[in-house]
């Protein structure tokens, strides 16, 4: 089973709100999940996700791939940095 890294999209009319999620690839967009990692809501003038970073990065380490808008709001958030410190340790220690 491929897990993606993706945003579900809640909220009302003209009024997103995106939860970050971990999903089976195969599934609808909005369809059925594997775990709630976080909410984005896109409105808000900071444009910062609110994440469980932890949980993030243990879906990350065990190769769950973020979709390009999902990568962009890691990045942001300093998440996938610490991501990449992480693996460049460990490709060094190995």
């Amino acid at each position: 089973m491929a897990v993606h890294l993706r945003l579900t999209r809640t909220g009302r009319h003209k009024r997103p709100l995106y939860r970050v999620v971990a999903a089976d690839s195969r599934k609808p967009r909005d369809g059925k999940f594997l775990e709630i990692l976080g909410i984005f809501d896109p409105l808000k003038e900071a444009g910062l996700p609110e994440l469980k970073q932890e949980r993030v990065l243990s879906w990350l380490r065990q190769g769950a791939q973020p979709t390009v808008t999902v990568r962009t709001l890691l990045r942001r958030c300093g998440v996938w940095k610490q991501f990449e410190a992480e693996k460049a340790v460990k490709k060094k220690g190995a």
